[in-house]
């Protein structure tokens, strides 16, 4: 498939967005959203997924959320076969309260998202903990606040070899503004969401060939409009890091249609960020990769059982 093909099939995507908002895809390979943040009302959780054509999904949840997972995957047997646990980083209960979450089923930490560095104390303690538990651990990097109170989270992207370095028994996955702007070598932490043409060479699609304790999560507009801006760029990325990339929506839509959306960020309103990515995601590989990339993928990191 060369540039060409992949514009072409980009638009034709676009013109059939209508279309796909009112039926519910049936996608080359099972799919498994790795970023799904558990919803109070259990059928909203369900809703979503089936809606996006999603069969099962990892939760992330705040502090040891066992019960209430553990009622949700009797409710639903089979729909949601894993779930991380986060909580404040910066109080010293923390590893505590990580460590009983994982003896109570919690496969990783995650999504780990504070205002502090990437290569601070808080989180050194995160890394060395995940690396002892061995369970991965889902850091959202960000360098640009998205409102003027806001704030940035995990900063110092650029510099996280030393990170890989250090704890080369923890499983990383990279997520958020900072990991999918930095794809491209010119990324100056000037906007959010850069567009464009990616410059060969960016620091994340270094670290990801470099070191085998890193793992991208393409979730969230981030992941979306990092995949999205340069389709040539985006079919040899996805090939090259076909065993290092994982779905996942961390999509505000109610219904997988796109519906209540108002709170996205603005390019995703009216749209299902799982449904966007996945249909970038069909058009951008081979359904050998699309597989590995929605499914195969995830299951190995977590070590879920078939």
């Amino acid at each position: 498939m060369d540039r060409r093909t992949v514009l072409a099939s980009l638009g034709a995507v676009a013109m059939a967005s209508p279309l796909r908002a009112q039926e519910a895809p049936a996608w080359s390979a099972p799919v498994l959203d790795l970023h799904w943040h558990m919803r109070r009302a259990p059928e909203a959780n369900i809703a979503h997924m089936d809606g996006a054509g999603v069969r099962q999904a990892n939760l992330l949840t705040n502090g040891n959320a066992k019960e209430t997972v553990g009622a949700l995957q009797a409710q639903y047997p089979g729909r949601f076969p894993s779930w991380f646990a986060a909580t404040d980083i910066t109080k010293p209960e923390a590893e505590g309260l990580l460590t009983a979450a994982v003896k109570d089923g919690a496969i990783g930490f995650g999504e780990i998202k504070f205002p502090v560095a990437a290569d601070g104390p808080e989180l050194r303690r995160m890394y060395a903990l995940a690396g002892e538990l061995n369970v991965p651990i889902l850091v959202h990097f960000q360098e640009v606040g998205h409102t003027p109170t806001e704030g940035t989270f995990s900063t110092g992207w650029k510099k996280f070899a030393t990170i890989l370095k250090a704890y080369p028994k923890t499983k990383f996955i990279g997520h958020a503004d900072a990991f999918w702007a930095n794809i491209s070598a010119d990324y100056a932490e000037a906007d959010a969401y850069p567009t464009g043409p990616v410059q060969r060479g960016g620091i994340t699609d270094k670290l990801l060939a470099d070191y085998p304790n890193l793992f991208g999560d393409m979730s969230a507009n981030s992941g979306n409009n990092g995949l999205s801006r340069d389709p040539e760029f985006t079919r040899d990325f996805l090939n090259r890091h076909q065993n290092k990339l994982m779905f996942g929506s961390d999509c505000n839509c109610s219904d997988g249609k796109g519906s209540n959306t108002e709170r996205a960020a603005p390019r995703m309103r009216g749209k299902c960020v799982a449904r966007e990515t996945l249909t970038l995601l069909t058009v951008s590989s081979t359904p050998a990769v699309f597989r590995k990339l929605v499914w195969d993928n995830a299951r190995q990191v977590l070590r879920i059982k078939a």
